[in-house]
């Protein structure tokens, strides 16, 4: 704690003597060190970041090359204020917090993706390759008047490279530890005066850090966070006339990877000293050595195929812009489950023989479980070596079908003015299964019948569409050179439906139905609208060229949706019943929106060697939407529910400074304090923090280039992170009753004071040479290998957390070219 205090007590102070030491100096806007101003497209338009009246931080094409970043993660990690959890449950999921707005697994995005001027719809696009990036750009708050839907949290645009009039042949590619591949390159080439392409493609692998040390030969080793994917696409752009460019792209790809890298940490004091177990009570930060021996294979299977098709056409005084996009993405997820823990499958042959088998040949299971001659003499986790675990698979295909029409002025008058209209269908197929582990095998499928080797235990099954009708506009007026007023305006309607899938029949292990829903009643189609309007405005006043300040109000909005049908029989059954829980869980889930106000500033100073920017915020999220997970004896349910009302307020300051010529420093911080104010699901949690959310991030970097000849430099740069401390759960310093205080009356209550993560901080290091067409770079991410958890997802009526631990020291090599 003391250690951290110290680096952010020196951020800070880095911070505050950069804004003092810049206050004299006189204000210039010009090219730096061949530097020049960074341009953006913050409100869809072209605009000097310093004119910007929003906070935007940007990674432009140099500075992702000499970072070596590859993926949206590694992106995000030099964004102050956003945080993202990757790489845990399945490939296609990502947890993006944007100053305390958290996204939710299976609901819709909490953050926009714009590539190339085209929104993507699907969450699982997030951290995929886009092509050749040239720009990445972060906005924070309320976005959706400007980007569209999903942009509560802010919006992420991105730039790829375009063709142009002479042959561009670039690439890059490394190997690293962990048997770490990845190779990426692109070719753009005009086809005449008025057309050219680009084709791009990537593939990267990599063993990961953990392995599997379970009995059976077939899953052990490499099978806990490999990875192994490739994409290849195209893009062509025309400009058949002066006026009209078309540009269209498309872009497949297929990766397989591991899922469901969680272990569970336990949360029962009192059982723990009565079985004088302490390991029944572990601080999640003290399970630092993560042991898995799994008897399944677990493997997430995804395949994208994406097309989209834009025109832009130019008035005399107006410019119209249309596009239309396809997307699809399917995704498979198989892996062990977490039934063992509560004996579903106890009393199945497999089971008991597995167990039998495992004993005999001297198998122990890590502390504090115990693996006995039979079932009934064991102490299980979930996702253990024996067949009582159950399958668990997991299914969601998606196809989206979007198009968007937009007419924006182009003069330079004092008034500017866009209007335009979007829709969007998506068509979702979403099931979640535990099926029974007879040891024959796994099966991909979710329904599987009595006799085959996996006969589904539990099952929840629907067939989601959504039909998005969406008006936008916006105002932008100038009264005085210095002073700009800006307004926007989007009215969205959602119209939701759920059809269930799910046969009524009955679970061969248990005896009930397979989805408990069946218990009370069937289960039937429904449908939702939800509908809301986002204004945003925004005061700018320039004080000179390179000083501006500026005040912002945007709303959020989030449609509600639908969990998988029969959750709420579930929670009413096996918690509120059972355990006395008084959970609010239903079948569906309402909207989310938002209420930000930002005020800030910008500054480029000392003649652009210095750019100070910083700004406060606050906004109150209603009804936001957050994912909890369950386990029991009825197996697992995933569900979204809503907190009613959260604060999140904050500060920011960014600075970059260079010192001398080719010697750039950076630091940027964020501080937020965030509080429940209401929750109805969990009552006793207000005052608690909003999940997910790091109280505080600082970055610190420096980047040195210099020339030992006309024609080669050397190249140094170092990256620290430092991520404050997070909870990932409404339920904090409470505790709860869980399921296990029904086979152990008296001793099953759950403490959650120890599932906060600590801070914890990660330096990366690069050093090579370059010249104008190759560079060579060894570099060592999380050089000291610090220990840290990616996520952690109490369960509280379970007892315990799941947790994801974080990636270890990567040492590599990387080289790259353009011609």
């Amino acid at each position: 704690m003391h250690y951290t205090r110290a680096v952010l007590l020196a951020g800070v102070t880095f911070l505050a003597f950069g804004g003092q030491g810049a206050v004299a100096q006189e204000a210039k806007s010009e090219a730096v060190d061949g530097q020049q101003e960074i341009t953006v497209t913050a409100r869809r338009q072209n605009e000097r970041l310093v004119d910007v009246p929003a906070s935007v931080s940007v990674l432009t094409a140099d500075m992702l090359r000499s970072s070596g970043i590859v993926t949206t993660e590694q992106a995000i990690a030099f964004t102050p204020g956003v945080t993202i959890v990757s790489n845990a449950a399945q490939v296609g999921d990502a947890q993006i917090n944007i100053r305390g707005v958290n996204g939710a697994r299976d609901a819709e995005n909490n953050v926009a993706l714009v590539v190339d001027g085209i929104l993507k719809t699907n969450t699982a696009a997030i951290n995929q390759y886009q092509g050749d990036l040239q720009q990445f750009e972060v906005l924070k708050g309320p976005q959706g008047a400007y980007y569209g839907r999903g942009a509560t949290a802010g919006a992420f645009v991105l730039t790829t490279k375009k063709p142009g009039d002479r042959l561009e042949v670039s690439g890059r590619g490394y190997i690293a530890s962990q048997n770490g591949q990845m190779a990426e390159a692109s070719v753009a080439a005009p086809l005449s005066e008025t057309t050219g392409f680009v084709l791009f493609g990537q593939y990267r692998h990599t063993d990961g850090f953990y392995r599997n040390t379970g009995p059976n030969p077939d899953t052990q080793g490499k099978t806990i966070d490999n990875y192994r994917g490739w994409s290849f696409g195209g893009r062509l752009v025309s400009e058949p006339t002066d006026r009209l460019t078309l540009d269209a792209k498309a872009r497949y790809g297929k990766i397989k990877a591991s899922a469901l890298n969680f272990e569970a940490i336990f949360a029962l004091p009192d059982f723990a000293s009565a079985l004088g177990s302490p390991k029944f009570n572990e601080d999640v930060n003290d399970h630092t050595r993560f042991t898995y021996n799994r008897n399944i294979k677990n493997f997430d299977r995804m395949r994208t195929a994406e097309a989209s098709i834009k025109l832009d056409y130019e008035f005399d005084a107006a410019k119209l812009t249309a596009w239309a996009s396809y997307s699809d993405i399917d995704e498979t997820l198989v892996g062990d489950a977490t039934a063992a823990s509560l004996g579903r499958f106890n009393g199945q042959p497999s089971c008991i023989a597995s167990t039998a088998a495992l004993f005999n040949a001297g198998v122990t299971l890590q502390a504090p479980l115990v693996l006995g001659p039979t079932p009934a003499a064991s102490i299980y986790g979930p996702f253990g070596p024996t067949t009582c675990d159950g399958i668990q698979v997991t299914v969601r295909d998606q196809k989206d079908i979007s198009a968007e029409v937009r007419l924006a002025s182009t003069g330079d008058g004092p008034l500017a003015w866009s209007i335009g209209a979007y829709y969007l269908h998506i068509n979702r197929h979403y099931g979640v299964a535990v099926n029974e582990d007879t040891g024959q095998g796994a099966l991909d499928t979710l329904y599987n019948p009595p006799g085959s080797i996996n006969p589904t235990s539990q099952l929840f099954d629907d067939r989601l569409k959504t039909d998005v009708y969406a008006g936008f506009g916006s105002l932008q007026y100038k009264p005085t050179d210095k002073l700009t007023l800006s307004g926007a305006l989007r009215y969205d309607r959602e119209e939701r439906t759920v059809n269930p899938l799910v046969p009524n029949v009955l679970d061969p292990v248990t005896g009930g139905p397979i989805n408990p829903g069946f218990s009370v009643g069937s289960l039937v189609p429904k449908k939702r609208t939800y509908q809301q309007a986002q204004p945003k405005a925004t005061i700018r006043y320039e004080v000179t060229p390179d000083v501006n300040l500026y005040l912002d109000y945007g709303v959020g909005f989030k449609a509600g949706g639908f969990n998988s049908q029969g959750s709420g029989a579930i929670i009413e059954q096996f918690f509120n019943q059972l355990l006395g829980s008084g959970l609010g869980v239903t079948d569906d889930y309402k909207k989310e929106k938002s209420s930000a106000f930002e005020a800030g500033f910008k500054l480029r100073l000392a003649g652009g060697k210095l750019q100070i920017d910083g700004a406060v915020y606050r906004n109150i999220v209603n009804d936001m939407q957050f994912f909890e997970f369950y386990t029991g004896t009825f197996g697992l349910l995933r569900v979204v529910s809503n907190i009613d009302k959260v604060r999140l307020q904050g500060a920011e300051l960014g600075v970059l400074y260079r010192a001398f010529p080719g010697i750039t420093l950076t630091a940027a911080g964020n501080i937020l304090d965030s509080k429940i104010l209401k929750n109805s699901v969990r009552p006793d949690t207000v005052g608690n923090k909003s999940p997910y959310t790091a109280a505080y991030t600082l970055n610190l970097g420096l980047q040195v280039e210099q020339p030992v000849s006309d024609n080669l430099a050397v190249t140094f740069k170092a990256d620290y992170r430092l991520t404050g401390p997070t909870w990932f759960h409404v339920v904090q310093k409470q505790t709860r009753r869980t399921i296990f205080d029904v086979f152990f009356p008296g001793i099953g209550t759950g403490d959650y004071s120890q599932t906060e993560r600590d801070p914890y901080g990660i330096l990366n290091l690069r050093a090579g040479v370059k010249s104008d067409n190759w560079r060579l770079t060894a570099f060592v991410n999380n050089v000291f290998k610090k220990r840290y958890l990616e996520e952690v997802i109490p369960a509280p009526e379970f007892g315990g957390s799941f947790s994801t631990p974080g990636s270890l020291r990567t040492i590599g090599l990387e080289a790259g070219f353009n011609f």
